[in-house]
């Protein structure tokens, strides 16, 4: 299992190097598999196209992504760490080269995302927004109310503001554009 997870770490990281260096749409199994050092069989076998390729990265990125915000923690009630941990993550998305580079490059690769289904990534930050709105459920900070419901509306306004970075913050600072989310999301949760 070892060999295996190494293997596999191997390869999304040889497409996390083939991604940035070239975007979504240039990146080629063949290329992934010689940096991978591994034959084009072997990863042939583990993913069919360079579509599955890239959503095991950007799934794993994901993870990732959420393991940082959540070992930071936060300070305060339920509400309150999840409006700062929406914020981090907003904070670490628009620091991350990877997520850049495809916003930059290949943006429209998000487009079904974003209009006709969500994706693992989606669903694994959503499974995380609704164990926070629960938690706030619990400890009475965030109002009373269905949580996946209410977790899909944090989402959707945390990705929009992700997706626009670039033009959101067009002529504005990116912190009091982020401090202003921080006060509409606590606002809405509160109860």
């Amino acid at each position: 299992m070892t060999s295996q997870r190494h293997t596999h770490d191997a390869l999304l990281d040889a497409t996390r190097e083939c991604v940035l260096e070239v975007g979504v749409r240039r990146t080629t199994l063949t290329d992934v598999a010689k940096r991978a050092n591994v034959s084009r069989m072997t990863l042939y076998r583990r993913y069919p196209d360079v579509d599955h390729l890239v959503r095991a990265l950007m799934t794993r990125e994901f993870a990732a992504l959420l393991e940082e915000v959540e070992r930071a923690g936060g300070h305060g009630n339920a509400r309150e760490q999840l409006v700062q941990r929406a914020v981090d993550a907003i904070r670490l998305l628009d620091a991350n080269p990877l997520m850049q580079r495809v916003l930059q490059l290949d943006a429209d690769l998000m487009l079904p995302y974003l209009t006709d289904r969500l994706g693992s990534t989606q669903r694994l930050v959503e499974q995380f927004l609704v164990a926070q709105v629960e938690a706030g459920h619990l400890d009475g900070s965030i109002r009373f109310g269905d949580a996946k419901t209410q977790a899909r509306v944090v989402l959707l306004s945390t990705q929009s503001m992700v997706l626009s970075t670039r033009p959101a913050t067009s002529g504005l600072d990116f912190t009091a554009l982020l401090d202003e989310l921080a006060k509409q999301l606590d606002g809405a949760l509160k109860p």
